[in-house]
């Protein structure tokens, strides 16, 4: 493992020629000297490269040379500086790595060593002390030094450059040179460098000096431009598949979700590029397309349609699929989920192999199999038992070593009230502070309308009448009702009813278009008052097809409105993983993130700003397409709309999705659940005042506004400077023509012109990819690992009277409601996923924190970021001291879980809490 730091340059003395640079085998810093000297750096015809041609100076401060005089200037004292890299190593090593580090160790005897240099005339190469000696071999981070002399007129060193000339990459955290009259100068790298025979060009880091672009200093701005080139893709060109290794940054649309390599039954549409099925970009692989015309080793299936031929080809996990190399984990991050993947290997084998061989196991037999999955895990009948260990030996093995990682951990929806599922009140409570709480909203008319063509979906008013609901509304009329602002209402009709058909055909796959409306009480408190659920017109003849099902009067009405919340929870489960957690979180952050790093250089103080945010976030994406949301992936088997998941996010995308409705104040008023009040401390009156989501969110959501308030307004004065910054315009530009290139003619899309118009947006991108997502996802194992809580699948639709189903219900209830959830593999396959995707990993950095302390230079920023973490813990006590005000019925009382998803911090492991930066997971 081996690096290397070396700017090659050539300086220049008023009226004197080009010196040579001076190069050493070792690493070495050189600096620049008085006003004319520089480093020089070109561009080759294939890559980018640092070589001697005209004079650019590498400093962040230029020290001016005065006006020639007739009396010689004495020449200023040198300067002792040491430079201190601090590199962080693998824990786990194998025995390549091993390998070459000895031959690293061997190259370093013969010259090709670590090299660190700044560019100057006078200074001589030095060495990094001991890359190659005794070290605590326990220790994850090395700091290592070099000593060099340079010119007492160099002035500040703004950028340094890294050549690696060993035989691995290596990752770099950060370069302190110390030394120079102006203090340290910090150049935080968090980046792999990696070997020349890979990239033969030398890596740039800039010091932590922010800079407008119009502020740059004359010496960096070559170095800047050619930076953001670089990762554009544009000196490599943009043909040819990415490797794991490269930093470049480019778009796709969404056409690897599919194998028609495969046959058609595995192909997928592509999103993106298409009116019909539009979506955000992706992060290029260029991967080469399906069908290359190679001859198939088994016999070609049938084509699929033609559409398809422009899907690219697969890269099944654990394949690595390409993103930037700093996007990758890191090695905490990696270990976790190896440890997820152990787990999930196990809990799926056991339900596989046993319903494999019973076909009993197949489905719950009762509400007690379902519970034993947490007090004992997967135990197999004694009989079923001798059957294996006599076909299969290594199951005892697996049963007798795995016990505690075969059994769930029971999920916190019912460690305090086992049964509190079954309630009505919690049915409704979990609309305002359970897994998706941002789908309820204010009934505003009366019946609901539906906004889809009437033509070919059949009348738009609900099924729902005054009759139905009148006298459940504590003696008000349905008009009073809507006045006093205490109907709501869960609608998920206009987004299934468009796929029913489809997804009904399925094998195993059931849903409705379901409406349900909620009153409410004096207590502050929601109650279900009826549920609407709707089959598409055509099946008008069938006695389902069109029901509303009121709270229960008997035992048979009451597992039918058990049955009716299960569909219910089955649409708000699609609803919440494919739109509001998938969608609006991870697909449309990631043109924002890409565009950040494509057109805002490192320098830039709005890059600093938003890179916390956005760690981690294209690499999770990308394992979702390999996992997740690809055809037959985790997503399709275990949600109830199947292979049509995808094209419901895509629906969801072009009818619904607008950045400017996607900040908390403003998607709280577009569902009618707050109204505009300047007297509220966040400007808002919310007409539910208990509404945990909402109450709690404000207080991060006005955290992170005075948070970019204030630090927009440290860089930018005036209208004019946001309009004159090039990058920052590019970036916001090519996110909405580029990465949103399907709606960009949109009206909606806020202006970038004013610095409020910049604090605005970024408040909105900081508020979606932490607290947002957050809320949404840090809660699905603790609220839904309970499959008859929250089933995201469901198997049957609800009997009518009459039908042969009606009477195997009344028969035998317990075990039909089973049967109509997930199976036994469906459930803890998906049990096993959503244990994973809820868990915090040891390297979590959360909302107000940023480990990296030397991440600017700025002392306003600083002090900005210090205040905002103050208002964050501030916000978390607040938390508390609400769940425990027994007034706040919806997060407080016998058997209720507090609401801490918004609580900002958390240990690692499934802790239904914390608020990460960014996107992790």
């Amino acid at each position: 493992m081996a690096s290397a730091m070396e700017l090659l340059g050539r300086s220049f003395a008023p009226g004197h020629a080009a010196a040579a640079p001076r190069r050493g085998g070792g690493p070495c810093f050189a600096a620049v000297g008085r006003e004319g000297s520089g480093a020089h750096r070109r561009r080759s015809s294939s890559s980018s490269s640092l070589r001697s041609t005209a004079p650019v100076d590498a400093l962040a401060e230029r020290v001016v040379a005065p006006p020639e005089r007739a009396e010689a200037v004495p020449p200023e004292p040198s300067v002792a500086a040491r430079a201190v890299v601090t590199v962080r190593r693998s824990r786990k090593r194998d025995a390549k790595c091993r390998v070459a580090e000895r031959l690293d160790a061997c190259a370093d005897w013969v010259g090709r060593s670590v090299l660190l240099e700044l560019i100057s005339t006078e200074t001589d190469p030095t060495a990094l002390v001991g890359w190659f000696g005794e070290k605590d071999v326990k220790a994850e981070r090395v700091v290592y030094t070099a000593d060099f002399n340079v010119d007492g007129s160099f002035g500040e060193p703004g950028a340094v450059a890294v050549l690696n000339r060993h035989q691995r990459e290596f990752f770099v955290e950060s370069i302190v040179v110390e030394g120079f009259p102006s203090g340290p100068a910090h150049f935080t790298c968090y980046s792999w460098v990696q070997p020349t025979r890979v990239h033969r060009d030398p890596r740039v880091f800039f010091t932590n000096k922010p800079y407008l672009p119009a502020q740059t200093p004359p010496g960096l701005r070559e170095l800047r431009r050619l930076e953001l080139s670089d990762l554009r893709g544009e000196g490599a060109g943009t043909g040819g598949e990415r490797r794991t290794t490269d930093r470049v940054w480019e778009y796709d649309v969404y056409n690897d979700l599919g194998n028609p390599d495969m046959g058609a039954e595995f192909a997928r549409p592509i999103l993106g590029g298409d009116q019909q099925l539009p979506y955000p970009r992706r992060m290029r692989t260029g991967r080469p397309k399906t069908f290359t015309g190679k001859p198939p080793l088994l016999p070609p299936p049938p084509p699929p349609p033609a559409h398809y031929d422009r899907a690219e080809s697969r890269v099944e996990y654990p394949e690595p699929i390409y993103v930037s190399r700093d996007e990758e984990f890191e090695e905490g991050k990696n270990e976790m989920l190896s440890e997820g993947a152990l787990k999930a290997l196990l809990h799926n084998f056991m339900p596989l192999l046993v319903s494999s061989v019973s076909p009993d196991f197949r489905d719950f037999a009762g509400f007690h199999d379902v519970d034993n999955l947490f007090k004992e895990g997967l135990r197999l009948k004694q009989a079923l038992q001798d059957q294996l260990f006599q076909k299969i030996p290594f199951v005892r093995k697996v049963q007798e070593n795995s016990e505690g990682l075969l059994r769930y951990d029971t999920p916190d929806i019912i460690k305090r009230d086992k049964f509190a599922w079954l309630r009505d009140d919690e049915f409704a409570r979990q609309a305002l502070a359970g897994i998706n709480p941002v789908n309820i909203e204010r009934l505003q008319a009366f019946p609901p309308m539906s906004k889809l063509d009437p033509a070919v979906y059949g009348p738009p008013e609900s099924a729902i009448t005054e009759e139905h609901i009148i006298g459940r509304l504590d003696g008000m009329s349905v008009q009073q009702a809507l006045e006093d602002n205490r109907l709501y209402m869960l609608d998920y009709h206009d987004i299934f009813l468009p796929f029913l058909d489809r997804i009904n055909a399925q094998d195993g796959r059931k849903a409705y278009g379901t409406r349900t409306l909620f009153f409410l009480t004096g207590a502050g408190t929601l109650k279900p008052i009826a549920i609407e659920l709707r089959l598409p017109p055509m099946t008008d003849g069938c006695a389902r097809a069109k029901r509303v099902l009121t709270p229960p009067a008997d035992a048979t009405s009451n597992w039918l409105w058990q049955l009716a919340k299960a569909h219910v929870c089955s649409n708000d489960a699609g609803v919440h993983q494919l739109i509001n957690h998938w969608l609006r979180t991870h697909a449309c952050m990631e043109p924002f993130i890409i565009a950040a790093h494509r057109q805002m250089s490192a320098m830039h103080p709005i890059f600093k700003l938003l890179k916390p945010h956005m760690r981690y976030t294209l690499k999770i994406n990308a394992l979702a397409r390999q996992i997740l949301i690809n055809g037959d992936g985790v997503i399709e088997s275990g949600f109830t709309p199947g292979r049509y998941c995808m094209e419901m996010s895509s629906f969801a995308y072009r009818e619904l999705w607008r950045l400017d409705q996607e900040g908390l104040p403003a998607d709280l008023i577009r569902r009618g659940m707050a109204v505009e009040d300047p007297t509220k401390p966040h400007g808002l009156r919310l007409l539910i005042e208990d509404y945990p989501y909402a109450t709690d969110g404000l207080l991060l959501w006005s955290a992170i506004t005075r948070w970019c308030g204030a630090y927009v307004a440290t860089y930018y004065p005036s209208d004019e400077s946001v309009q004159a910054d090039t990058e920052l315009q590019s970036w916001y530009t090519e996110a909405v023509q580029t990465g949103h290139a399907d709606k960009r003619g949109a009206p909606w899309w806020p202006r970038l012109t004013t610095p409020g118009d910049l604090a605005s947006l970024l408040t909105t991108l900081l508020w979606l990819t932490s607290a947002q997502h957050a809320a949404l996802n840090f809660g699905q194992y603790p609220l839904g690992g309970y499959i008859p809580n929250r089933p995201p699948l469901m198997r049957r639709l609800v009997p009518a009277e009459g039908d042969p189903e009606h009477a195997h219900l009344v028969a035998d209830p317990h075990r039909f409601f089973l049967s109509a959830l997930p199976g036994l593999t469906q459930a803890t396959t998906f049990m096993t996923v959503i244990d994973t995707l809820s868990t915090h990993s040891a390297d979590e950095q959360y909302l107000g924190e940023r480990p990296d302390e030397a991440w600017t230079a700025d002392p306003a920023a600083l002090a900005a970021e210090r205040e905002f973490a103050d208002e964050v813990r501030r916000a978390e006590e607040e938390i508390g001291r609400r769940n425990t005000d027994a007034g706040r019925r919806n997060r407080c009382g016998a058997g209720v879980l507090p609401y801490e998803l918004m609580a900002p911090t958390s240990g690692p492991g499934i802790t239904c809490r914390g608020v990460p930066n960014s996107v992790t997971i």
